[in-house]
């Protein structure tokens, strides 16, 4: 579950994004003179000491940044980890209780620093390139202030020196510096999608020339206001600021990045398993200290063995285990040109079973194409598309993006070439259209006009229907309305075509000839799905992760493109719908929406929150503004490298190709990652549990201890060694094509299925030696103990191969080469220790020959008992690793 805390401050966001809203929308339909006249400047702009009092009122003009810690904090925080801790304490004790004897604390002191400093180099590092990453671009604005003599004047300042009230000019190309309202405008064109993943521009025009005060549910949809970072496409505007830095709409969603994160899978799942572990520790040790205590009356041998049995127990590798792998899912993702930010967002990668996604640049190309141009009867149409080239050809003023897609046919390019432009008719906002006048050689003028449909149709006055030309008739009419709006609920944002033919005259052509106009036909646009969306989105459904498109744009067009890309689009929602709902009645829409349309930032990040409290680990794909905080309060946020600075400052991993199918091999990874972690949980897990309920049997029955606590941590020295290569194994396809997630219940239940195993076998050993070989006195005691020694450590290394697949290991499946090699060698080694000065130093001895034939049969016999446990327990739970 989400913390609380991660809620109420998810609160506070909705309540000051909310705030601002209520500010602007009250602002955006005031008349001129009391909006100014409210925020205490006018027309002339702000003298200097107005802007004195008013940068140190509300603070400099910028957005809040998420400052990395000072490098002593991260490593001090590479050091929180419970088993760090436990291992910490341990290492002090020996120190203490056996002050002449430092091998053990200084084994756990190597183990400890090589975890810590994994950890924190990585961060380290990843944290700088964020700070990089999210460094803004220095921009200054045009504003009108007033100069020390009085007189106004219109100079550039730097954008964090701006103001509430500053008077500022915009022209096509600037960046809107602040929350602004129009004063006064002229064609004006803004792309908003950096906040609402809008393609096209909108408009946006001053007050005078609206109705009159209207109401929005979105204040990004309100047509007289211009938000901080949105840009200028085309026409000049004079506006005054509202909102500046924190107060603005951008500012209150950095705030929201502010702070601590909420918690992922991958936190709860290592949280979970590790006082899952420690607490068992707790449990047996204080067991062992007390039997061999009561047994031997020897209470300072009895407290050192215990403490041997505690590192033992203890997975003292599971931190660099745990950060190795990690760091191998990222150095392997960076091959794919993918920055990994946050190691732990490898994991939640495989873990992740809903990723929720923004439509435009992701599942489309972020470019708008001429998909259909068509006749008034709905067939394709050679004429509307030549007559469309030609106005956008001859246009004088910028090109928007429609008349760029109509550009990209090169072909009809020969055929403007034998027009000349005569004169032109640009757009406006109130006519929605415009047009241009060509002549050929014959002199004769051919005006040409496109527009919206509503406002085209009322200016057509006949229609082309095939070779014939006909009167409009009210009919027509409405069959080409009905046509254009299946263009639209297809996603298809559509233009008529209209011309009209006359005589070669001198006189300027103006917007009164712009009537008794021949509609030709229709250009429908869209910004189509790319090549490879169908395909990723396929792949991740194979594998378990379902889709879902959060976006801002606009529900027909989102529709139409998730159909194409193969997602159901039976049930999809709008931000306006969820608004109002309660967290119940979230979740339930939640769980069966697929497409969610003209959604707001923190509507996002609701139903992010929505899935989480559902128990989905969920993955968001976005970059614009409007992602950040979803993308802040997903299990993995993942953005591009051309994303805005918050988006980047929010996600957790950066794709440097803007490539759907990296997601499906990022899974894959992720997944590859978990399982080669889970592997060495399990079987440290079960083999520590078999050999402390072997050591306490034994303790209550033996006359002397079964092993010596020198001899536990060198054994435990090379166990740990055998598994240093795990990160390095490959995983079985059929343990890749679902999520993995962190089950605290199946470990424990592992534990207790798996490692008494072993403890059959070490009985078996036990019975074996006191028996056969004799080693039944205190005088015989480093036999025993040089026995156990040797088919502990086999039995344990062989586990890495009986655990790490649910198939007959080398028959069915292999280890790669390292895990292979490594514990070979492991086992070599702990076969020949008894052999050697080293042996002899920690109290082992020369084993008789014939032990090794009882030994291979005791490891034949363990591999097939564990392989039996193995059948039984897959087919009861269901599942192995």
């Amino acid at each position: 579950m989400i913390k609380q805390s991660n809620q109420a401050a998810a609160g506070k966001v909705a309540g000051k994004t909310a705030a601002v809203h209520a500010v602007v929308a009250q602002e955006a339909f005031r008349a001129n003179d009391e909006l100014l006249a409210a925020l205490e400047t006018t027309p002339a702009g702000l003298d200097e000491e107005q802007i004195e009092a008013r940068l140190h009122r509300d603070g400099i003009n910028e957005v809040s940044h998420e400052k990395p810690p000072h490098w002593s904090l991260q490593l001090l925080r590479a050091f929180k980890n419970p088993f760090i801790i436990v291992l910490l304490v341990l290492a002090v004790v020996q120190i203490f209780a056996t002050p002449d004897d430092m091998s053990g604390p200084i084994i756990i002191a190597v183990m400890v620093a090589i975890s810590v400093l994994l950890n924190f180099t990585q961060e380290f590092r990843s944290s700088r390139a964020a700070e990089n990453l999210k460094a803004m671009v220095r921009n200054t604005a045009t504003v009108t202030r007033k100069a020390s003599d009085g007189h106004s004047e219109q100079i550039e300042v730097p954008v964090v020196e701006l103001v509430a009230g500053d008077i500022v000019h915009l022209g096509a190309g600037d960046m809107v510096p602040g929350d602004l309202r129009l004063l006064s405008a002229k064609d004006l064109f803004i792309s908003q999608a950096i906040l609402t993943g809008e393609s096209l521009p909108v408009e946006k025009s001053a007050p005078a020339r609206m109705s009159g005060p209207q109401h929005y549910d979105n204040a990004l949809d309100l047509p007289t206001v211009c938000y901080m970072g949105t840009n200028v496409i085309s026409g000049t505007a004079t506006a005054v600021v509202v909102a500046t830095g924190a107060r603005s709409y951008l500012g209150s969603l950095a705030h929201s990045m502010s702070g601590q994160r909420v918690q992922t899978s991958f936190d709860r799942g290592v949280k979970s398993v590790s006082w899952l572990l420690i607490r068992f520790m707790a449990v047996m040790v204080p067991v062992v200290f007390l039997i061999n205590g009561l047994d031997k009356h020897n209470w300072t041998e009895a407290f050192l063995f215990a403490l041997s049995v505690a590192v033992g127990l203890t997975p003292e590798m599971l931190p660099l285990i745990v950060t190795a792998n990690l760091s191998k899912g990222a150095l392997a993702m960076s091959r794919r040109k993918v920055v990994v930010k946050r190691l732990n967002a490898i994991q939640n990668f495989g873990a992740m079973d809903v990723l929720c996604t923004d439509k435009t640049g992701t599942l489309t190309l972020d470019k708008i194409v001429l998909e259909r141009h068509l006749d008034l009867d709905g067939e394709e149409s050679d004429e509307a598309l030549e007559f469309g080239y030609l106005n956008s050809r001859f246009q004088t003023g910028l090109k928007n993006l429609m008349d760029k897609a109509v550009l990209e046919h090169r072909d009809l390019e020969a055929a403007a070439m034998r027009y000349r432009v005569i004169d032109e008719i640009p757009f406006d906002f109130q006519r929605r259209r415009m047009s241009v006048v060509v002549a050929r050689d014959d002199g004769e003028h051919l005006l040409i006009c496109k527009g919206a449909v509503e406002e085209m149709l009322s200016i057509c006055a006949h229609a082309r229907v095939g070779d014939v030309t006909e009167p409009m008739t009210d009919e027509r009419r409405r069959d080409i309305k009905e046509m254009t709006h299946k263009l639209n609920e297809d996603g298809l944002r559509v233009l008529v075509v209209a011309v009209q033919r006359e005589p070669s005259h001198d006189r300027p052509y103006s917007v009164a000839d712009e009537s008794d106009l021949i509609a030709v036909g229709c250009l429908a646009f869209l910004d189509p799905p790319k090549d490879s969306a169908a395909t990723a989105i396929r792949a991740l459904h194979q594998h378990g992760v379902e889709v879902k498109v959060i976006t801002g744009d606009n529900e027909a067009v989102t529709r139409k493109i998730c159909r194409e890309v193969g997602l159901d689009v039976a049930h999809s929602a709008q931000g306006k719908q969820i608004e109002s709902l309660d967290d119940a009645a979230l979740d339930e829409l939640v769980a069966r929406t697929t497409v969610f349309a003209k959604m707001s930032p923190l509507q996002k990040a609701r139903v992010v929150r929505s899935l989480q409290r559902q128990g989905h680990t969920v993955g968001f794909l976005g970059d614009g503004i409007n992602d950040a905080p979803a993308l802040h309060d997903a299990d993995v946020g993942i953005s591009v490298d051309t994303a805005t600075d918050i988006a980047k400052e929010s996600a957790d991993i950066i794709l440097l190709e803007k490539n759907l199918m990296v997601l499906e091999e990022g899974v894959l990874e992720g997944r590859v990652t978990f399982g080669n972690i889970m592997k060495y949980i399990k079987m440290t897990a079960s083999s520590n549990f078999g050999n402390v309920l072997s050591m306490l049997i034994a303790s209550a029955f033996l006359p002397f201890l079964p092993m010596l606590p020198l001899q536990i941590l060198v054994l435990n020295l090379l166990y740990d060694i055998s598994q240093l290569s795990i990160p390095f194994d490959r995983m079985d396809e059929d343990y890749l094509r679902k999520p993995r997630k962190w089950d605290a219940g199946d470990i424990g239940r592992f534990m207790v299925w798996v490692g008494p195993a072993s403890s059959v076998f070490d009985m078996t050993t036990f019975l074996l030696l006191w028996y056969v070989f004799g080693a039944n006195s205190v005088a015989h005691q480093s036999l025993f103990q040089s026995g156990w020694f040797i088919e502990s450590l086999l039995t344990q290394t062989l586990v890495v191969h009986m655990i790490r697949t649910r198939k007959i290991p080398f028959l069915q499946s292999s280890a790669a080469a390292p895990v292979l090699g490594l514990t070979t060698a492991i086992i070599v080694i702990g076969m020949l220790l008894p052999y050697t000065a080293v042996g002899a130093k920690i109290g082992m001895m020369e084993m008789p020959p014939v032990y090794f034939a009882w030994l291979a049969l005791t490891v034949v016999a363990y591999c097939a008992l564990t392989q039996l446990v193995k059948v039984v327990y897959t087919r009861r739970y269901g599942r192995w690793l």
